[in-house]
């Protein structure tokens, strides 16, 4: 089992270009399946959970070739609804998302049980009741199986939850099916925009991009095309964290600004901010790092919500930053149980925080971390102490970085050209 050993204290300093959405890169690889006809798709991240959907992508019968580094040529012309490997699908959330484009392609899925990151239950309900409203049977025997035989068919869809994996999977579903669709109570993540902009360049006839409300029109067929993945706004505001609680100054190129007006809002209660140039951010080493108190002088709350809103993904980010702010934060997130639990780690290392419950922790900062030796728990809590041990004074260990490697591209690399002191080992 890899780790990284991490002497703190560095201010980070230099450029680096964030890697291609990891969010956008596994469905945009899964509607791949929805043509016979070659794909080639750029900026796609070199990371774990990427190469395990190649690897079931290929066991469905998809051709893969490297063209050129993060740049691969796809093509589903003769699928098959194979046994997938369990474990394999067990390695990543987003196997969940073959479902929608097999059963619209080929009218037949067997589906082991998906995976991920361990922060609570995360329901598939949504996608099954997608799907069944276009006319597909499912049904579960410790493995799913979606079956349509004589195809999909156009519907006004209601999901039950903002899901993004279900919209998605909606979305790929509802452009092969015969006739209209509208799904209501979509996501709209950038990811979703990202998806549905490549649909399109494929001959689909999605409107309302960017909206909880989509319209599709449903066609016979979609061809082949070329798409470039745009850059993932997770990794941007990680290393904007990174650069904040070293104190160090770093422009990131191709930042995907436009994506990051919540995020810039939330981060700027926390007494954060940085300067926009063209397509690029440029994180200063002067932040105020001072906690914007509501009004009357209330502790503020910073929660999750539904895109546009602030994601869950980046609240464990927010807290190690929020351990170096003046002042105190209410942290709330509703939608995972178990999302604050790698807190621990961070008491462990110095920072005042009370866990409230599963889902709510209050930060009081700012407080000199130290070094210490940490299990990385998921992709984003693993970031996170990435980040605390960055700032920390003396040297941390952090094991199982998989997790990590699952989500962020050659992460040790970028860091040690910024300065930082890590070591994989």
């Amino acid at each position: 089992m890899e780790q990284f050993n991490i002497e703190g204290g560095v201010p980070l300093h230099g450029e680096i270009t964030p890697a291609g959405n990891k969010n956008a890169a596994l469905p945009l690889l899964a509607a791949c399946l929805l043509t016979d006809e070659p794909v080639i798709l750029k900026n796609v991240p070199d990371i774990l959970d990427v190469k395990a959907m190649r690897a079931l992508l290929v066991s469905l019968g998809v051709d893969m070739i490297p063209l050129e580094p993060n740049t691969w040529k796809i093509q589903a012309k003769e699928v098959r609804p194979a046994d997938l490997d369990p474990d394999l699908c067990r390695k990543i959330r987003a196997s969940i998302l073959l479902a929608g484009p097999m059963t619209a392609r080929s009218g037949d899925l067997h589906l082991p049980p998906p995976g991920g990151d361990v922060i609570g239950r995360r329901r598939v309900d949504t996608h099954l009741i997608a799907l069944q409203k276009l006319g597909a049977d499912v049904s579960y025997e410790r493995t799913f199986r979606f079956h349509a035989p004589n195809g999909l068919t156009g519907a006004d869809i209601l999901l039950d939850e903002a899901s993004v994996t279900a919209t998605e999977n909606a979305i790929m579903a509802c452009s092969l099916a015969r006739g209209d669709s509208i799904i209501r109570n979509a996501a709209s993540e950038p990811h979703i925009q990202e998806l549905c902009h490549f649909l399109n360049t494929l001959g689909a006839k999605i409107n309302n991009i960017g909206s909880n409300t989509l319209h599709i029109e449903g066609v016979p067929r979609l061809h082949g095309g070329e798409f470039t993945i745009g850059p993932d706004y997770l990794e941007v505001v990680s290393f904007i964290g990174a650069a904040v609680v070293t104190h160090g100054s770093i422009r990131i190129h191709n930042a995907g600004s436009k994506y990051l007006d919540m995020v810039r809002l939330v981060f700027g209660r926390l007494g954060v901010d940085w300067i926009v140039e063209g397509e690029d951010i440029i994180v200063p080493a002067e932040q105020r790092l001072v906690v914007e108190k509501d009004l009357g002088g209330a502790i503020p709350e910073i929660s999750v919500m539904p895109w546009p809103a602030f994601p869950t993904d980046l609240m464990s980010i927010a807290i190690v930053v929020a351990t170096q702010s003046q002042g105190t934060t209410l942290f709330h997130d509703w939608m995972y149980p178990s999302r604050m639990y790698f807190t621990d780690k961070l008491v462990g290392m110095g920072a005042q925080i009370v866990l409230c419950d599963p889902h709510r922790c209050i930060v009081q900062g700012a407080t000199r971390l130290y070094g210490e030796k940490m299990e990385s728990p998921d992709i984003r809590a693993g970031m996170s102490l990435l980040l605390a041990a960055l700032s920390a004074q003396g040297k941390s260990v952090i094991r199982n970085v998989g997790q990590i490697d699952r989500g962020y591209e050659r992460v040790d690399q970028k860091l040690k050209d910024l300065g930082a002191h890590i070591q994989r080992e």
